[in-house]
């Protein structure tokens, strides 16, 4: 299938609402704390544009990480596009600056929620082809095509040449 230049982004739209859903819980959390059990598990990309850790922790953690919001952390500030936090790693306290575009998975598991992206990926210049050069985009950066909701294992399957649709049944209320 042709990539069609005109084409509505649909799945980077539907990528940005759901970032959008961490955001917004993680703003609560910086205003009024944790209710109940709630927590987070965010799991991101250590290597991706714009996340700040120390060198010892890319080290020791080269992909991704999962890291936990529940009960020692410090300093929660929510950005629009990032959001930042101390965290103790061997008793030392760690900040953590983390865009949205570098997270993979966001949990919530007390009330069962979770959200899963396809990683983005980061590319070479010299391997950019003449049609991506036309759509401007973030430098060296090329989006997951998918998002995943309720789902632990990735995909094995190629990408449908059809249009993707989007099952939203974890989220209504069951009765």
């Amino acid at each position: 299938m042709t990539k069609e230049l005109n084409a509505i982004p649909y799945e980077n739209i539907v990528q940005n609402a759901l970032r959008s859903v961490m955001h917004d819980a993680l703003k609560q959390v910086e205003k009024n704390g944790f209710p109940g059990n709630h927590h987070f598990y965010i799991t991101f990309q250590t290597y991706f544009p714009g996340v700040e850790m120390s060198e010892y922790l890319k080290e020791r953690y080269p992909d991704s990480v999962t890291i936990v919001l529940q009960h020692q952390f410090w300093d929660l500030h929510v950005r629009d596009h990032s959001f930042s936090v101390s965290l103790s790693f061997s008793d030392i306290k760690e900040k953590l600056v983390i865009p949205y575009a570098a997270i993979i998975g966001f949990s919530d598991p007390s009330v069962k929620f979770s959200l899963q992206f396809d990683p983005a990926e980061i590319e070479d210049e010299d391997e950019e082809d003449e049609e991506e050069k036309e759509t401007p985009k973030p430098k060296n950066l090329k989006k997951g095509k998918k998002e995943k909701v309720e789902s632990s294992e990735p995909s094995q399957k190629e990408p449908s040449k059809e249009g993707k649709v989007i099952t939203l049944d974890a989220f209504r209320k069951k009765k």
